[in-house]
């Protein structure tokens, strides 16, 4: 190969290099903007949902994370599934106007799932915890189907007017004690809160958090 040549390839060589590194950073410039715009969502989101809930939390023993996730502490009666009186009065208020956010043309593409989760403690009288965890995934499961049957069926005009994107993006979930909340003790030891975990909780993911979790 002549002295030329290899000049000439050494040129095409450092052409491909300079092209990658710009691909390179095309692509990282792309990556950061998606993650940019789902901090953005996840921020108006949530500035939406505390405008529209703020007054109202503390009433309803309520609170709204930073995940965007509506958590409900202990709203049934411990071993039942039948929503208490008090908490189908918070739903009829809460729901429509939870909807309403979601619905906003803001948030509503790119919510793929609207989850409600059942949550319960760890335990279950004397059983040993294998039991223990199913018979809470079915109590829990059984509390999240009917706040999700009871809030589907609330008379409702916001409600009604997107009662077909719900039936395609709302969901109920039982999860037992697997994600169960703690405090300190005396001792600033770490263990179980069993009220706070026995919760009803209402969670957006969105669509890029879906496609997240699929890869």
């Amino acid at each position: 190969m002549t002295e030329n040549n290899e000049s000439q390839w050494m040129n095409i060589a450092d052409i491909m290099s300079a092209l990658m590194m710009i691909f390179m950073f095309i692509a990282i410039a792309f990556l950061y903007q998606i993650m940019n715009e789902k901090e953005v969502y996840k921020v108006q989101l949530n500035k939406a949902l505390h405008k529209e809930f703020d007054n109202d939390l503390q009433k309803w023993k309520a609170i709204i994370t930073p995940d965007n996730i509506i958590r409900f502490n202990s709203p049934f009666i411990v071993g039942d599934d039948s929503i208490p009186d008090s908490f189908n009065t918070i739903l009829i208020d809460f729901f429509p106007r939870y909807i309403n956010v979601l619905a906003n043309k803001e948030f509503k593409n790119e919510i793929d799932e609207i989850k409600v989760e059942g949550h319960t403690s760890n335990g279950w009288g004397n059983e040993n915890q294998k039991q223990s965890y199913l018979h809470n995934m079915n109590l829990s499961q059984k509390r999240a189907s009917n706040v999700l049957s009871f809030c589907y069926n609330i008379d409702n005009k916001i409600v009604d007017t997107n009662i077909l994107w719900l039936q395609s993006n709302l969901r109920a979930n039982g999860m037992s004690f697997s994600k169960l909340l703690y405090k300190d003790d005396k001792n600033g030891k770490k263990i179980q809160d069993k009220i706070r975990s026995r919760r009803v909780e209402f969670r957006v993911e969105t669509k890029e958090h879906v496609k997240n979790k699929e890869s």
